[in-house]
């Protein structure tokens, strides 16, 4: 384990390489995103909108190549080893540089020297669900349960180290409540246990909890968002019961160390210009009841180096461990 110190991930300390692309002839090739995951989901999906602009505004051939595995760290590993020309990009999970740097004990790649940072893309709240026989309809209710002792309540991760997981630890930590974790490969094979009842809550994605909340399979008691959401006034935060608790997934994208200042501000202006249309916001946002986070380079590493140490001092003073 390893604490970090600088977070400036090559933004201005390339200047100097000759080879760099320049923005005035970028892109004048296929661009290759790089998505840690495979078809399917929020990674893959990013992606894919991101090729879909880029053809439509740029002319520009784009194409997602899916490399999934030990938890982002094959895709990782590999836009580290390409050249920083703005022709590989990688859409990276928050994991990938605030839990596994503590979570693993040897990566195989360099979170801080070894990605450019260029634009955050969207933050996923979660939403606390609980199975309809949990006596709790609140979060206060549900801290109650999970102090006494003699109830012994299982929640659902989608793995070790997975925002599922870190979130309810967190959580566990900030009220001094007691529930179990069960492991799953995934969120959906987790969620579907909530509703079946062999265990009994989870923070998931509001989306997906939502078709569930409407089919009375599962109760929504809390939202993991720092205020309620404008989608969801009547959903409560967390936070109104557990000031400055948050649960939430981000992601937004990146590219091998060494990439040109200019040409990282072009890709940043087509992606901010992309999360600011409102068909987008509509289709793509709202209905997937994401947030954009799309800013500045130096935004997107500063939040890294506010939320890294947060998230160690959880990994180490619980003692999590990496299958």
């Amino acid at each position: 384990m390893r604490p970090f110190r600088h977070y400036l991930f090559a933004v201005v300390a390339v200047l100097a390489l000759a080879a760099a692309a320049r923005a005035d002839d970028y892109p004048s090739r296929p661009i290759a995103i790089i998505v840690p995951a495979s078809p399917g989901g929020v990674t893959d999906m990013l992606g894919r909108l991101l090729a879909q602009h880029f053809a439509a505004d740029w002319g520009a051939e784009a194409v997602v190549e899916n490399k999934p595995g030990a938890n982002n760290q094959v895709a990782a590993e590999y836009v580290t080893h390409q050249p920083g020309d703005g022709y590989t990009l990688f859409i990276g999970p928050e994991t990938t540089f605030i839990v596994n740097p503590t979570l693993y004990r040897h990566l195989p790649y360099d979170p801080v020297h070894g990605f450019t940072a260029i634009c955050g893309l969207v933050q996923i709240n979660h939403g606390l669900i609980v199975n309809p026989a949990v006596p709790a309809n609140s979060v206060k209710e549900l801290i109650a349960l999970g102090k006494d002792k003699t109830n012994e309540l299982n929640y659902g991760t989608y793995g070790v180290g997975s925002s599922g997981h870190l979130n309810m630890e967190m959580f566990k930590t900030m009220t001094g409540t007691n529930f179990v974790a069960v492991h799953y490969k995934g969120a959906a094979p987790a969620l579907q246990d909530v509703i079946a009842g062999h265990i009994q809550l989870m923070f998931v994605s509001v989306g997906s909890a939502l078709p569930q909340v409407k089919a009375g399979g599962v109760k929504l008691i809390g939202i993991g968002a720092d205020k309620r959401m404008a989608l969801l006034p009547d959903v409560p935060a967390v936070a109104e019961t557990v000031p400055g608790y948050t649960a939430v997934s981000w992601f937004a994208l990146f590219g091998p160390a060494g990439m040109a200042p200019d040409v990282v501000a072009k890709i940043n202006a087509e992606v901010r210009k992309t999360f600011a249309d409102p068909q987008v916001r509509n289709s793509f946002l709202d209905a997937q009841y994401f947030e954009s986070i799309a800013g500045s380079p130096a935004e997107l590493s500063a939040r890294i180096a506010a939320e890294e140490p947060r998230w160690r001092k959880l990994i180490v003073e619980t003692g999590i461990k990496a299958e």
